[in-house]
């Protein structure tokens, strides 16, 4: 079975997407789930373009990865500088990335209109970079920009580009499709003629401007490439890049190629949300392969076949990607995905037991109130010990009141919470202040709480996102709050909703210190 490499760029390429403004917690999250996805490449940034990505890259080292390698991103050093001053080039080796990897105009159009040089300069450029950081690190993957631009303008001159980084020692050459233009019919006669000429392993890089960077992906992989270039759901720039979610499938189950194992081509489907949820953006319910409609039956013909053979109206088996086929209007839907997550978290949980049912339920009855527990872990694993009995009650809230008083027009808001709990047949009174009303009940709430359960110190908030579910009604709208809280050894993700911002908080924060006291054995 030929072996395809992965190599994502959600968190440069896909951090670019208008609207989404990843933070380096949220960069070393997806981390994390690609590195479970198996993905081969991971670009985490470009060092020295701003001080997130200096901080991802010091960050990102801590993390004990199985299968993913970090990838450093840059560009060739500039025009009139030597490559061993170029401050570009520097802040690349001082990310102590392994694998870099650099771009370089192969256009001539831009190497005349864009950087003002000669052409032969700019091969100079290209193999003095590569060499350069070649002898440095363990790897160099070399980006050729506009490459399918430059081919069609001038195909020569665009050759000698990726043959001055193949004769600096690059490892691979990826052709970048960066304005998103070309159709899979230049794409594949393009890359096979690249074929003869290159003899280190090609990539692809496509963006989506034209809707075709997941045929133009394939189609060059079809065409020799090895290795394939994308984002999860296809974030990006403008229109967007390759979406993995569609081309690892189409490449694995399709066309019998290996990207990843079949255990991890089935958590696609969970990633993908993931990532969703993390960027704030909304689930795409018609997105091929992870979407919630990909397996989605409503006409009664199409039901009525679907149930005897299943292959009448799917293209593929939804379980291969983590998806499952999905009868509306109907309860025929989800268990399968309980009872994997059930033995992810250790839980005993019988096929034919009616809590299954009941978990099902459960978790329509909360889907439809505006929960959604992709990125909030912690709280569907509470929902499952809560509907078996396994969950153990802490504490009990008797009441807790938010004050936020402004003083003056240019002074900070005073944000004070007074909270009662119950623990036991103790009564605990105090009050906190906070950054903001959620941090004021979080700092309240674990003060009342941590000389019962002192622990709950260790416990740090490291993200907090709040995403509108009714459009239309402004202030009045329901809310989802998500919330990632950690300690020494782990980070967890909580979800409340409510019409109320301070309530929504408050239920994804008791879902944290619950999650952390049972974690913790209690």
């Amino acid at each position: 079975m030929r072996q395809i490499e992965i190599y994502d760029t959600t968190l440069r390429d896909g951090a670019q997407t208008e609207e989404i403004a990843f933070s380096v917690e949220d960069k070393l999250r997806i981390t994390a789930k690609l590195d479970e996805l198996g993905v081969h490449y991971i670009e985490g940034g470009w060092p020295g373009a701003n001080p997130k990505d200096i901080d991802y890259f010091k960050k990102v080292k801590k993390l004990k990865l199985k299968k993913s390698k970090i990838v450093a991103f840059g560009s060739t050093h500039r025009p009139k500088h030597k490559v061993h001053e170029d401050t570009l080039i520097k802040a690349l080796l001082d990310s102590k990335a392994k694998i870099i990897t650099i771009y370089g105009k192969t256009w001539d159009f831009h190497v005349k209109e864009a950087l003002k040089i000669p052409l032969d300069e700019n091969l100079d450029i290209i193999h003095n970079s590569v060499a350069y950081l070649k002898k440095h690190v363990e790897k160099v993957i070399f980006d050729a920009e506009h490459f399918f631009d430059g081919y069609k303008s001038n195909p020569k001159f665009a050759i000698k580009c990726l043959l001055a980084a193949e004769s600096a020692g690059a490892d691979c050459i990826v052709l970048c499709d960066t304005n998103g233009g070309s159709l899979p019919i230049e794409v594949k006669n393009i890359v096979s003629n690249v074929g003869k000429s290159i003899r280190k392993p090609l990539g692809i890089h496509a963006h989506n401007d034209s809707d075709c960077a997941v045929a133009n992906s394939v189609v060059a992989i079809e065409s020799g490439a090895s290795q394939v270039q994308g984002t999860i759901n296809g974030l990006g720039e403008r229109c967007g890049n390759a979406n993995l979610c569609s081309v690892i499938p189409n490449l694995q189950i399709k066309r019998g190629m290996r990207c990843i194992s079949p255990e991890q081509l089935r958590r696609l489907r969970d990633v993908s949300r993931f990532v969703n949820e993390i960027a704030n953006l909304r689930h795409f319910k018609r997105q091929p392969f992870v979407g919630d409609s990909a397996f989605a039956h409503k006409a009664g013909m199409h039901v009525s076949a679907v149930r005897k053979k299943p292959e009448t109206y799917e293209h593929l088996r939804p379980e291969l990607v983590g998806n499952s086929q999905r009868v509306l209007i109907s309860d025929l839907a989800g268990k399968s995905n309980i009872l994997r997550k059930a033995e992810e978290f250790g839980i005993r949980l019988d096929p034919d037991s009616p809590q299954l049912q009941d978990i099902v339920t459960s978790l329509k009855n909360l889907e439809n109130e505006g929960f959604q527990f992709e990125a909030a872990e912690a709280s569907f694993e509470l929902l499952m010990k809560k509907s078996l009995g396994l969950h153990k009650r802490f504490f009990d809230l008797i009441g807790f009141r938010v004050i936020v008083e402004k003083r003056e027009g240019d002074e900070e808001p005073i944000n004070e919470v007074t909270i009662m709990v119950k623990v036991g047949g103790r009564t605990e009174h105090t009050a906190a202040t906070g950054n903001g009303p959620v941090n004021a009940i979080d700092n309240a709430l674990r003060k009342a709480l941590d000389k019962f359960y002192p622990e709950l110190k260790n416990i740090k908030l490291h993200d907090y996102k709040v995403r509108v579910l009714t459009a239309g009604i402004g202030t009045a709208a329901k809310v989802r709050v998500l919330i990632e809280s950690g300690d020494e050894t782990k980070r967890w993700g909580t979800v409340g909703v409510s019409e109320n911002i301070i309530e929504a908080s408050y239920q994804a924060l008791v879902d944290s210190i619950e999650y952390k006291l049972l974690k913790d054995g209690r």
